[in-house]
């Protein structure tokens, strides 16, 4: 372990104080008493001062940098173009230049131009035809006023971890905590398993919400429809004949057995279809 006093620099006014006294005839030891400073230090900076007339910081000091402007400018186009890139990455082909950089080098030359390190966002997996479709079904809806909106039923299944989480955790910790109960996750085997719920929620509130005993399969989906589609739509106050049904074009919900009111679609896009039935009997 290093235990050297770490050297502070002098300010500018110091400096230009030992080179007034200097001028006036003082000695070095007397400089250094006076102003409490080594009779070394007082030395270097008469002599500094006598070889390049001035006390200021000359430039080039310090150590040289491994990575010049141009080079900055290649790393940093490297990684926008391709944010995947690892620091390791990147070190193999400079090496194959022949230019030899470290990798806490290269990750601190990112950093100063604001990559940094992140972990991507999840999106949905959108093919050619899928964005298509969600840039007309956007065109198609733009003009739809608000009461549209408010008159649809948005249904959908989720999946919950009846134990644990499924997504990556962090914790705050020392080095040598990592095994407090605090900074620990519980795990039990094989999982703990999951719930599948059924809901659907409209701008006023949210509907009805049924738990999918199994795996849900088109005869399950089609009494769920049946037990809570004309529940939710009374209990949400939307309008009995002008309102809208949206639900994913999941293979259950487009099976040729699911009731014609989930059956017709008003647009095909992607992932979601609204359904607009004709009267209160769909």
């Amino acid at each position: 372990m290093n235990n050297r006093k770490q050297r502070r620099e002098l300010s500018q006014d110091i400096r230009n104080k030992i080179i007034d006294k200097h001028r006036k005839g003082k000695g070095y030891k007397t400089i250094s008493k006076q102003l409490e400073i080594p009779v070394t230090t007082v030395a270097h900076i008469i002599q500094k001062f006598k070889t390049h007339g001035t006390v200021a910081n000359l430039t080039g000091r310090g150590r040289k940098r491994n990575i010049d402007d141009k080079l900055r400018r290649q790393i940093v186009g490297t990684v926008s173009k391709e944010p995947r890139r690892t620091s390791k990455d990147i070190k193999g082909e400079l090496l194959d230049q022949g230019t030899s950089v470290s990798d806490p080098t290269i990750r601190r030359c990112l950093s100063q131009s604001g990559l940094h390190g992140r972990r991507p966002r999840r999106t949905p997996l959108l093919k050619g035809n899928h964005k298509i479709a969600r840039l007309q079904f956007a065109k198609m809806h733009v003009d739809k006023p608000q009461s549209f909106w408010e008159n649809v039923l948005w249904t959908d299944e989720t999946k919950l971890e009846l134990f644990g989480k499924a997504h990556q955790l962090y914790v705050g910790r020392l080095k040598t905590e990592a095994n407090n109960q605090k900074n620990t996750v519980p795990t039990v085997k094989h999982g703990g398993g999951s719930a599948l719920f059924w809901g659907g929620f409209a701008a006023s509130a949210t509907g009805c919400l049924e738990v999918v005993q199994g795996q849900m399969k088109s005869q399950d989906y089609r009494g769920i429809l049946g037990r809570n589609v004309q529940p939710s739509v009374r209990k949400l106050g939307l309008s009995r004949r002008s309102w809208v049904f949206q639900q994913d074009n999941d293979p259950k919900h487009t099976a040729k057995k699911t009731p014609r009111m989930a059956q017709r679609k008003a647009l095909d896009y992607s992932e979601v279809a609204f359904f607009e039935p004709r009267s209160e009997s769909h």
